[in-house]
């Protein structure tokens, strides 16, 4: 063997096997709409039929038994955040929540392979968390425009410009910028985060309008970085206001990526979570969600009493994770999360430490 070969075969074994390799891959399975798949899939679209029409279901059934099947051969777990459509909310997620649920209860799945139905922050987040399992997206291209609009880099500039003054980064974040980050946080904690720190002064990065509204309920001065939601930065108050005149008794539930000024006309503002938990809790008879409107279908589903009007700002990205790709992710192991890990040992801590904080 010449010394080339030598170098090109200890290359090769130096090599991380891919979640192909490592996994193998498989058949594609066949996806006709069978009798034997109405069955199987018959008390699923019963959580989904109002709105998926009938005609439409043997389109998605033999997908969802495909992947029902698949995951328990694969040893899979499917997160869904609550963003996902109907269809892979309540008939292929084993697991499913906001932000911070998921990155809660991905570090006490037992399953070897992670799905993440989200955007790919959140699946690195679920890296970050289980450094030994696979975790894979079925869309790599499933991004965000909050992630998007800072870098670790600019965090870093930002930590020049304020030294001392620590870097509350919300969970909308690439690993790199986590890493340069002392805590995280999602919309249902951050003010817990905020108050949990000694310095009266806190780098809320880098939704603006989260932080805007944290600032009204804390008296630590907070700065802020001008990124935004592209759903939730499209609602305005002079349009909830319209709703209100044209539904009289409507609530008005807003989410706190929200300018300001929407959250003032709101009747209530929280989470995702605590949107969820204020409609089951108080069961209006007319509800708006002042959120991405996927979040509504998949409410109504478990409370057909609650009439919900559904202003629809959808996520693009969100909108990219489909059940034809996730079937492919399991049939191909494909499109498999890795994070350096000179930066996730400290994007880690980050979101350890908000995991973990006492509230």
């Amino acid at each position: 063997m010449t010394v080339l070969a030598q170098h090109a075969g200890m290359a090769e074994a130096a090599r991380p096997l891919t979640a192909a390799e490592r996994f193998g891959v498989v058949e594609k399975p066949d996806l006709a709409f069978t009798p034997e798949i109405a069955r199987e899939t018959e008390h699923l679209y019963e959580k989904v039929k109002q709105f998926i029409p009938a005609f439409e279901w043997p389109v998605y059934a033999p997908y969802v038994a495909a992947i029902n099947r698949l995951k328990k051969e694969r040893g899979a777990v499917i997160l869904a955040h609550n963003y996902q459509t109907p269809e892979i909310f309540h008939c292929v997620a084993d697991i499913v929540g906001d932000s911070l649920q998921l990155a809660r209860d991905a570090t006490k799945v037992d399953a070897e392979i992670i799905i993440q139905c989200g955007v790919h922050f959140m699946a690195e987040t679920s890296k970050l968390l289980n450094p030994e399992k696979t975790v894979l997206i079925p869309d790599a291209k499933a991004g965000c425009s909050l992630s998007d609009s800072i870098t670790g880099e600019d965090v870093r500039l930002l930590k020049q410009r304020y030294p001392g003054v620590p870097v509350v980064t919300y969970v909308n974040t690439s690993a790199d910028v986590k890493a340069e980050t002392d805590i995280c946080c999602t919309s249902s904690n951050v003010l817990a985060v905020v108050e949990s720190l000694e310095s009266d002064t806190v780098l809320c990065i880098p939704d603006e309008y989260l932080a805007m509204n944290v600032a009204k309920q804390t008296n630590k001065k907070i700065l802020t970085w001008k990124g935004h939601c592209e759903v939730h930065e499209r609602f305005t108050a002079a349009e909830l206001l319209s709703y209100k005149e044209a539904h009289p008794g409507i609530e008005i539930i807003g989410h706190p990526e929200c300018h300001p000024d929407v959250i003032a006309v709101c009747d209530f503002a929280g989470s995702t979570s605590g949107m969820i938990n204020y409609v089951k809790d108080h069961r209006p008879s007319r509800v708006l969600l002042v959120t991405e409107c996927s979040m509504a279908s998949n409410i109504q589903a478990e409370l057909p009493g609650v009439d919900f009007v559904k202003p629809c700002n959808l996520c693009p990205h969100m909108k990219r994770i489909t059940l034809p790709k996730i079937l492919d992710s399991l049939v191909h192991m494909t499109e498999e999360v890795v994070v350096d890990p000179a930066i996730a040992d400290r994007a880690r801590l980050a979101v350890e430490r908000m995991v973990n904080l006492k509230q």
